[in-house]
Formats: structure tokens, C-alpha cells, sequence
């Protein structure tokens, strides 16, 4: 048992085709079976092998692993032109040589005349020797097949066309190449988008003229804009890549894929092997998906928040390359992240924020010092810095009644003397708790800061 991901190498893979791998690699692993990954890359004009990279890269960060490939259309070539000769041997194609003017002034008659435009058959048996190569479609009978997702099919052969398997210059076209491979293959579950269901009669009969098996299909429905209008570049329809460069993490885009059109009752957040246990493709909805980013960043924060803190580690090491961070040169990352989880709504914010423990700052973010740091809080800061520097044991606990301490003292709520102690030690205002985050930073560097921040509010007052 196979099921499998053909993605055509002609740009990036995006969230529609992300979601599709999802499926067919779902499907795989709930029955055990194995996941193919396949290149479709007959169309040379199109290919590209930066987006072949892309696919590659995307699937690996996905962690979408295949059990066989990646395989390329481009190295079947002889095996398709085996394929297609045997037709030819059966009786079941034939050679066409009708001009493009000719094939134009049929289609617009068959429009004016309000009948459904395809080929005529007019070359079916002239016993031609050259031109492009059609399939014989049968003119008799239906083509019936029952989709996971679509229910029962059924369509009548005399609305189908004699489709090129062939082209002139001798290249196969997609309807032959996918019928093949997935014969070739073993795929016994066709897992695609519902754009492809008008194909799936035409392949059918090319599976019944080659007598082989016919796997099973799941036509899934188009994802939707917010707006209701097809999925572009302004809805989310971005390089899969550029979802890790905003700081998503890949199981919780996967989570937030997976509910595109599948569900298990009311439940939203799904770890990967829950997917897998609980996914039926009888439960994808036939409906277009509509995406909704802010759903996408809400399920992303609450994976942050519930991570292993190694698995975050291990996906924010990235990010801090982007920014030049050197986690040798500071606190353990492990407790520094486990410190800024809850606070974090992307691995972007997460990683901005590990600069206050990794490398020094100069000055303070000017929108919110000129909030923050005021007269009144500049008695806090003096306190913090007198209190802190009496401090023998540098614990949060300790660094927490101080705190208090403070609060008492004055009078004052935590948040006033919190909010400027968070923004003194991180320059942003963007740390933790910040009790924690002061034990990270560490004592030296905390007093340091304190005495900047200060140091600040003297030459706004002077």
C-alpha cells in the first residue's frame, strides 16, 4: 500500500500543496503503508531546480519524510514511450496531424452550437504515421469511481475527449505520465486536489486500456482566501518556506493544515502523532477551506507555549543564526527559552528577545522608554539597583522579593516596578518574567543595565 505527493517543480510549494503532502502522508502512515515523493518534471519550459529545492527543502522542515524518492518524471521518459507504443500496438491510440487552425475552428463551432468542445476523432482511422499521439477514448458506457471525498462519480464516455498522451516532439503529457508512474509505483491511494477530478475519468480508461488496476481516489476541495476569493500571495499562499522565517513552527503549521478541511469534532490543537491516530480522509469536508492567519499565529503561540523546550531549541537555532547569536557566549538556552515561551508568539519574537542574554545594547527602544521611564520610575530603578546589589544568593526567588519588597515599601503596584526593571535589563521591554529573566541576564550585567537606565531618565530630565 502506497499513497503518495507528485508536486510539478514549476515554483514554490505553497500551503495548498503542503496540505495535500499532508494527507496523502497521513494516509500512509495511519495504514502502515509506505509515502512516495514524486517530481513531475516533464514540463521543461516550466522546471526548475530551484523549485525542485524548494519542495525538498520544504518537505524536509515539514519533517514530511518519504519512504521512496524523490523520483523524476524526466528520467522515465523510455518507460512512457514503452507505455505509449503498446497502446498504439493494441489499437487503443493513434497518430493525429490536425493543424491548431483546424482544432480552433471545431472548438469555436462546438461552442456556438452550445456542445461540450473536444476532438472530433477525425484522425482515429486514417492510419497516420506521425503528428502527436491521442488516446482512443471509448465512445460507449460510463466511467464510474467512488471518491473519498467527492462520493460516487459518474460520467458518461461521449463527454470525454481523445486526450494527447503524446506530443509531437515526442514528450509524454501529464494524463499518461501520472497513469504510469502510479501503476509503476504500487499507489493505491491518489490523494490530490479537486482541480484534477476532471482528469480522473480520462485516466481511468487509460488504467482499463493497459488492463491494470485502478487505485482509489480523494479529490480534496481548493483552500479560500478570508475574503472567499481564491488563496493568493495577500491570503497566505507564500513560499511554504517563508512560514519558518516568520517563526512558525513546522508541527504547528502542519496542525493548522491539517484542520483545513478535516476535523475531529471541536478539538483544534493536534500534536503530529494525534494526526496520525485520528485522521480518516472520509472526514475531509467537501467544501473549500477558507485560511485565516490570525487562527494560523493563535495555533502557533499555543504550540510555543507547549513544545518540548528542546524540540523549540532545536527550531529557534535557526533564527538566532539570522541573528549572529552566539548561545555559548551566555545563560543556558534551554532555561532562557523556557523563559520566554509564554510571552513568545513566533520563534521571530522568541529569538529577538534572546539578544538581551546573549549580546549587550546600547540603548533603549525610544517609543517605550519615552513611556516607561519617568521620574517616578527612576525611584524604582534606584531602588532595584541598591536592594539587587545586596543580594547574595541570584535566584529568581530572591530577585522576587526584592521586588515585593519594593512594592511594599511604596505602595505600588508590581507592574510599576516590573515594568521598568523589564525594560532596563532587555532594552525592549520584551522579556519574560522578569524575575527570571534577571537571573539569566545575571547579576553584573542586570546592575549594569539598571544604572543605563537610569543614567537615561538624568538626561531627559536635564
Amino acid at each position: 500500500m502506497k499513497s503518495r505527493f507528485a508536486p510539478s517543480p514549476t515554483g514554490y510549494l505553497h500551503i495548498g500543496g503542503a496540505r495535500t503532502a499532508l494527507f496523502a502522508w497521513l494516509w500512509a502512515k495511519k495504514n502502515n503503508s509506505k509515502f512516495v515523493l514524486r517530481i513531475e518534471d516533464t514540463d521543461k519550459e516550466r522546471s526548475t531546480q530551484s523549485s525542485v529545492d524548494a519542495i525538498l527543502e520544504g518537505m524536509d522542515w515539514l519533517g514530511l519524510d518519504y519512504d521512496e524518492g524523490p523520483i523524476y518524471q524526466s528520467d522515465r521518459t523510455e518507460r512512457y514511450n514503452e507505455v505509449i507504443s503498446e497502446l498504439l500496438i493494441k489499437g487503443k491510440a493513434y497518430y493525429c496531424n490536425c493543424s491548431v487552425d483546424r482544432l480552433e475552428l471545431m472548438r469555436e463551432e462546438q461552442i456556438a452550437k452550445k456542445e461540450k468542445p473536444k476532438y472530433d476523432g477525425c484522425c482515429r482511422s486514417k492510419g497516420l504515421k506521425n503528428g502527436v499521439i491521442r488516446f482512443l477514448n471509448p465512445v460507449d458506457g460510463d466511467v464510474n469511481f467512488s471518491d473519498y471525498v467527492k462520493g460516487e462519480i459518474n460520467i458518461s464516455n461521449s463527454e470525454l475527449d481523445d486526450l494527447i498522451i503524446s506530443r509531437s516532439d515526442g514528450s509524454p503529457t501529464y494524463n499518461l505520465t501520472v497513469v504510469v508512474d502510479d501503476h509503476d509505483m504500487k499507489i493505491e491511494c491518489v490523494i490530490r486536489g479537486d482541480d484534477h477530478i476532471n482528469n480522473t475519468p480520462k485516466q481511468i480508461n487509460l488504467y482499463e486500456a493497459m488492463g491494470w488496476s485502478i487505485p482509489k481516489f480523494a479529490h480534496v476541495p481548493m483552500i479560500l482566501g478570508s475574503d472567499g476569493s481564491r488563496l493568493s500571495k495577500r491570503h497566505g499562499a507564500l513560499n511554504l518556506l517563508s512560514y519558518r522565517d516568520d517563526g512558525l513552527l513546522p508541527h504547528a503549521l502542519l496542525n493548522y493544515i491539517v484542520r483545513l478541511g478535516w476535523s475531529n469534532g471541536d478539538q483544534e490543537i493536534f500534536s503530529v502523532d494525534e494526526m496520525i491516530q485520528l485522521f480518516e480522509l472520509s472526514s475531509i469536508n467537501n467544501s473549500p477551506a477558507s485560511f485565516n492567519q490570525e487562527k494560523l499565529e493563535w495555533i502557533n503561540q499555543s504550540h510555543i507555549k507547549t513544545t518540548e523546550v528542546k524540540v523549540l531549541v532545536s527550531n529557534l537555532k535557526w533564527h538566532l543564526d539570522q541573528l549572529n547569536i552566539e548561545i555559548d557566549n551566555g545563560p543556558n538556552i534551554y532555561e532562557v527559552v523556557d523563559a520566554l515561551r509564554d510571552r513568545s508568539k513566533s520563534l521571530v519574537d522568541m529569538a529577538q528577545s534572546c539578544i538581551m542574554f546573549y549580546n549587550d545594547f546600547k540603548e533603549f527602544d525610544s517609543v517605550q522608554a519615552n513611556k516607561v521611564f519617568t521620574k517616578e520610575s527612576k525611584l524604582v530603578l534606584v531602588d532595584l539597583m541598591t536592594n539587587l546589589n545586596n543580594v547574595r544568593s541570584w535566584a529568581a526567588e530572591e530577585i522576587h522579593s526584592v521586588i515585593t519588597g519594593i512594592c511594599e515599601s511604596r505602595d505600588i503596584g508590581f507592574g510599576k516596578v516590573g515594568q521598568p526593571f523589564r525594560l532596563a535589563i532587555s532594552g525592549d521591554g520584551k522579556a519574560g518574567s522578569v524575575d527570571i529573566s534577571a537571573q539569566l541576564v545575571g547579576k553584573a550585567k542586570t546592575l549594569l543595565r539598571i544604572k543605563m537606565a537610569i543614567d537615561y531618565i538624568d538626561n531627559i530630565d536635564s
